[in-house]
């Protein structure tokens, strides 16, 4: 039998011990298992961001995964802490809306407040749940699958839908969501979104932060040396992207800029 694999994504960063924590904490729980860094650079706070890098990652994993989400601006409040299962995977979160797009994606999700403390650690720090809480509770759900041990199944749970584009006239109106580590513009246009003809011409109309951008791309490689482009990302939203270069920076453009398609 495969070893058991839990994922982390957090804003925890790099620099300090505690993603170091979280995996000595599984490991003493389930030392077979396979723990796997998704990313520890989210947006500090940010659950929006959160949930758009948990939702690119999580489908490409084995079934049986556990997905642990740590972007936890409310510790120690009464935000609950959930276990979220749906298709072949489990997810461990904050209930802040962080798995939101889990929700919008899954046909068939149970969700769980997690209330089975004997689990925890002890004592239950403040200020690090996810030492104390969620990392335990990943590793014993990995271990043991005993899912209904948890908690009870609640509907309740905190959700909130990605921002989409918003009709103004011939034009759509959308924002950036996320800028990467290449300087890429994430936006919340999708292939649905654009018209037929820029499948076929590999033309658009686009507005950044009032910049334009006028062609669509296949590859990241199709634009010329600094020429701002269009492109279907890898996770299916509309990507602005130079070719060796940095959109944001060519662009004068971050997260919360608006995009304009024209659809004319």
């Amino acid at each position: 039998m495969s070893n058991p694999v839990i994922t982390l994504t957090s804003d925890y960063g790099t620099s300090d011990y505690l993603v170091g924590v979280l995996k000595g904490v599984i490991l003493r729980i389930l030392p077979n298992a396979t723990v796997v860094d998704i990313n520890h650079h989210v947006v500090p706070f940010d659950v929006l961001d959160g949930a758009l890098t948990v939702a690119a990652a999580y489908r490409y994993f084995p079934p049986r995964t556990v997905h642990l989400v740590i972007v936890d601006p409310g510790v120690g409040t009464a935000r609950r802490p959930i276990l979220v299962t749906a298709d072949q995977y489990y997810f461990v979160a904050p209930d802040n809306g962080v798995l939101s797009l889990i929700y919008e994606r899954e046909s068939d999700v149970s969700v769980r407040h997690i209330t089975a403390d004997h689990y925890f650690l002890n004592p239950v720090s403040n200020t690090f749940h996810g030492r104390d809480i969620f990392a335990p509770v990943a590793a014993w759900v990995a271990k043991t699958f005993q899912i209904e041990a948890m908690g009870e199944e609640i509907t309740d749970h905190v959700r909130f839908a990605l921002p989409r584009p918003k009709a103004a006239g011939s034009a759509k109106k959308g924002l950036v969501l996320r800028v990467d580590s290449f300087g890429n513009l994430l936006t919340n246009f999708t292939a649905e979104d654009l018209p037929q003809s820029a499948g076929t011409d590999g033309k658009i109309k686009l507005q950044v932060g009032g910049k334009p951008v006028s062609k669509l791309a296949q590859t990241f490689a199709q634009g010329a040396a600094g020429e701002p482009v269009a492109i279907i990302g890898s996770s299916g939203f509309l990507e602005i992207a130079v070719n060796k270069g940095q959109a944001s920076r060519a662009l004068g453009a971050n997260r919360g800029a608006e995009v304009v398609l024209d659809l004319g």
